[in-house]
């Protein structure tokens, strides 16, 4: 399997220039490279890939071919590369670019890929290359699990969805194709797709997912159907219906079902 750098990038910006951004933190120039790691670097008769900021075409034939990740051991962390790419964003607004970040690694097809204390907002300080850096740097503070406990239940709660629902690991490229539909104007920094559940033996029958980027709340009208919220403004929600126009906030991931 490859490291997909296409989506890690496309999230928060390339790891070589630091104050770069991606999606979560500002650029809302990246959708296609976003919805690239979202169907696992696959062929997608609705991913531009002449847009894609490095592949322009797909490289994994099925999508157990793909790691999607947002970060990993080398260069900075999540949390860190926020602070330094969205300087005069508050922490609470960094915070829900972090959750964003790991809504869309963990809902994305393939392989999903979490480094270890990111759902706690691990950070190292800032240093980017710690290979020779002390335990002060390198060593996880599980402190940080109590301090951002909020974050860390609701990366629980979305690696619960993933393991319990099938549709968002497709086992082939085709069912991807098949059943992962992009709507469309839905405006340069939101992006929104359907799973068709169903159809791959979930009892969600069918699943809207929708990312909003860093640039302002968007209005959005639903898909018509019978949804019921699980994931609204990157917050873990009783099931509840809802239709019509909904309000999404900066920097958010919603997600909807029906069952």
């Amino acid at each position: 399997a490859v490291f997909s750098d296409d989506i890690r990038d496309g999230i928060k910006g390339s790891v070589f220039e630091h104050e770069n951004q991606g999606f979560v933190n500002g650029n809302s120039k990246v959708l296609e490279s976003i919805k690239f790691g979202v169907v696992a670097s696959c062929q997608h008769p609705q991913v531009d890939y002449s847009k894609v900021n490095y592949s322009k075409a797909p490289y994994s034939t099925e999508p157990y071919q793909t790691v999607t990740y947002c970060e990993c051991h080398d260069n900075h962390v999540l949390w860190d590369k926020l602070k330094i790419s969205a300087p005069d964003k508050t922490t609470a607004e960094r915070k829900d670019m972090h959750k964003l970040a790991l809504t869309i690694v963990l809902t994305s097809q393939g392989i999903s890929f979490l480094h270890a204390g990111t759902e706690f907002l691990r950070t190292k300080k800032g240093v980017e290359n710690s290979f020779d850096s002390p335990d002060s740097i390198n060593a996880i503070d599980w402190g940080l699990k109590s301090t951002n406990k909020d974050v860390f239940d609701y990366v629980k709660g979305l690696i619960k969805m993933r393991r319990t629902h099938p549709a968002f690991r497709m086992e082939t490229a085709n069912h991807i194709r098949e059943n992962l539909y992009f709507l469309e104007n839905t405006g340069e920094d939101l992006l929104a797709y359907t799973l068709n559940g169903e159809a791959v033996g979930d009892k969600w029958k069918r699943i809207l997912v929708i990312y909003s980027g860093a640039n302002g709340n968007k209005k959005m009208t639903l898909p018509p159907g019978k949804w019921k919220l699980y994931i609204r403004n990157n917050q873990l929600v009783k099931p509840a219906r809802i239709s019509g126009e909904v309000e999404v906030k900066a920097s958010v991931a919603w997600v909807l079902y029906e069952s």
